[in-house]
């Protein structure tokens, strides 16, 4: 009997038969789309970021039971306890943009939910340049905002955010 491994048509997968289970339509298999970016697993590698990093800050760290709260870690700095919302920035440009809102669609539309009083710190992880920065409930605002890492292009200077004063070291 021969035994064939069909590691063409299926990298590490072997079998063990003569023929194929199923005939391969190679231009299909081309054809496949590249799988949908999971806004979950995103988020997950973002918290592990800020909890490593407010680990290294010296924080100590607990993670609260279940999805449904308005912040994802709890730092205890020693003297108190900080809600640590997390959130992902996306580096465009010379500025980090974010969420302040968490969001969900009804079949009205689509609503966001700022963090007003129910976090204490916003902290973006901005994985272009592997970064976390903490904003404290004063530079909340009720939808999306931005982090500058560079001198705007029309020398604006009032209402901006630098980066590298919410870095966490």
């Amino acid at each position: 009997m021969h035994y064939t491994t069909m590691s063409r048509e299926f990298d590490g997968v072997s079998f063990l038969f003569q023929d194929p289970p199923i005939a391969i339509d190679r231009e299909a298999q081309q054809q496949v789309e590249a799988p949908k970016r999971s806004t979950k697993a995103v988020g997950d590698r973002s918290e592990a970021a800020v909890l490593l990093a407010l680990i290294k800050a010296g924080y100590k760290i607990s993670i609260p039971f279940g999805e449904n709260n308005r912040y994802d870690l709890l730092a205890d700095d020693g003297e108190r306890i900080l809600r640590v919302q997390v959130k992902t920035g996306k580096l465009c440009g010379d500025v980090i943009r974010y969420s302040c809102s968490s969001s969900h669609s009804h079949r009205g539309g689509v609503f966001a939910r700022p963090y007003f009083g129910q976090a204490d710190v916003i902290a973006v992880f901005c994985p272009q340049n592997g970064k976390v920065y903490i904003l404290p409930e004063k530079e909340f605002v009720a939808t999306r905002a931005h982090l500058r890492l560079a001198e705007p292009a029309n020398n604006q200077r009032r209402r901006i955010r630098w980066a590298r004063e919410f870095e966490l070291a």
